[in-house]
């Protein structure tokens, strides 16, 4: 049976606090695994979640903060260490080459594995496979930054009405899916658009286009949402968003399933939890902003499924 959620490593943003490792989100796709942003202790913070070096075929950085990388030495040497078996696939800007290499090669270990440099350069698809696209929108952020976005193809629902009514039954049916028609009868006469899912991660940016590009459409969108909204100002001084900006982008692109997630260490939690203290202001304001689907906000460790299909 595939599975399809998202693993909460890290929630903090610049500063890790007692209870928010910095960045890191694992996206486990089918058979698949993604990280995204390994921020600092993402190695440690993955032994926690039960997910192994095993488990990643792909590594995606929005760009070169170190929240969002500094991770980076230490799971690229567990990958060695552990001798995946795969090749794993690293996509990053390709402005940020030299971060990339001083953080692959820190320090002395014996490479094992295949890690294929993939870096981003420009809007547009970055890998194809059977279960998914990958792609990438340039972000607003003083550094270089990119969102991914995943996107499955679309497929064929069989609608058992329209099979009877044509006589097709037993192996025919197969037959039908794999040929595209039987007997003059067309797949799409006894079928319907099944939409393939649709996944975002948006990280450290302003509010612009490629936000919206990636976001439209999404069952399940993780973005940003650094600051509160009276703190709007510095937001967009330093390049990220607030909760409301996050929630109106979600409403706006009809997402599915909102994760808030990057929070400043100005909002404060209590001890002992793994919630924000704040985690309830950051919901109310994405409320506020009229978003009705459903709401994350994000703490370490959390296990969000991808919503099924409706």
């Amino acid at each position: 049976m595939s599975v399809r959620e998202l693993v909460v490593l890290g929630t903090a943003s610049q500063v890790p606090t007692r209870h928010r490792n910095h960045n890191g989100y694992l996206l486990r796709w089918d058979g698949e695994g993604i990280l995204f942003d390994p921020g600092e202790g993402t190695q440690r913070q993955m032994l926690r979640a039960g997910a192994a070096a095993h488990d990643l075929n792909r590594i995606c950085v929005t760009h070169f903060h170190g929240d969002h990388s500094l991770g980076l030495a230490g799971v690229i040497q567990r990958i060695n260490l552990d001798r995946v078996p795969h090749e794993i696939t690293a996509h990053y800007p390709r402005s940020g080459q030299r971060f990339f290499d001083r953080l692959r090669y820190a320090t002395a270990y014996r490479e094992t594995v295949g890690l294929t440099e993939a870096p981003v350069d420009t809007d547009g698809p970055l890998a194809v496979t059977a279960s998914y696209t990958l792609e990438a929108r340039r972000l607003s952020h003083p550094v270089e930054s990119y969102g991914y976005r995943l996107t499955e193809p679309d497929g064929r629902r069989m609608l058992p009405d329209h099979l009877a009514a044509h006589g097709i039954k037993g192996p025919d049916v197969g037959r039908i899916q794999r040929e595209g028609a039987l007997d003059g009868v067309s797949l799409a006469e006894v079928s319907e658009v099944r939409r393939g899912q649709r996944f975002a991660f948006v990280m450290d940016t302003r509010l612009c286009d490629g936000v919206h590009a990636l976001a439209e459409g999404c069952d399940m969108l993780v973005i940003e949402s650094t600051f509160l909204d009276e703190d709007t100002d510095l937001a967009v001084e330093h390049g990220h968003l607030t909760a409301g900006q996050a929630a109106t982008v979600a409403r706006e692109a009809g997402v599915r399933h909102l994760v808030l997630t990057h929070f400043s260490q100005r909002y404060t939690e209590p001890g002992g939890t793994s919630r924000t203290e704040s985690g309830g202001e950051f919901e109310r304001q994405a409320r506020a902003a009229g978003f009705e689907g459903e709401l994350t906000v994000a703490h370490d460790l959390l296990r969000v499924p991808v919503p099924k299909r409706r």
